[in-house]
């Protein structure tokens, strides 16, 4: 079981994929809790999602993005790191994406932005989940030992 968590090839691609969307959810996470970035940190972020959901809902959401993120990053645990950030984007898409569109607000002409960010960050959780974390990951190293 512990062996297909942490199976991963030596792909370069993969890293570039996982670096990636690891990084942009560090940085949405860093904002969510540690105020970084122009956010508005840990207390607001709370305080603004249990409007809509019960406060531990609402403490997932936002250590997915910041833990995910660094799960990505270091390439550990790549597989339940996305299983996370995907639900997380799901939740977003339906409770509040999904009545303005598909496309984001790149014009400022709609009441909100639309879904298609959500759904590129759900096709690259597919591919780590499929594939795992790639090259220079922290999954690599595990799973090389344990083989």
């Amino acid at each position: 079981m512990l062996q297909k968590l942490f199976a991963t090839g030596n792909d370069l691609t993969l890293t570039v994929v996982r670096l990636v969307l690891g990084i942009l959810f560090f940085a949405h996470g860093a904002q969510l809790t540690l105020g970084w970035f122009g956010g508005y940190g840990y207390t607001a972020s709370m305080h603004f999602f249990t409007h809509e959901f019960p406060a531990w809902l609402a403490f997932l959401a936002i250590m997915t993005q910041f833990l995910g993120g660094i799960g990505l990053i270091l390439g550990l645990l790549s597989r339940i790191a996305v299983i996370g950030i995907a639900i997380d984007m799901l939740v977003a898409i339906f409770t509040v994406h999904i009545h303005v569109g598909f496309f984001m607000n790149w014009y400022g002409m709609q009441k909100g932005e639309g879904y298609e960010y959500h759904l590129l960050v759900l096709a690259l959780c597919l591919l780590i989940f499929v594939k795992g974390s790639g090259a220079a990951s922290l999954d690599r190293v595990i799973y090389k030992e344990r083989a």
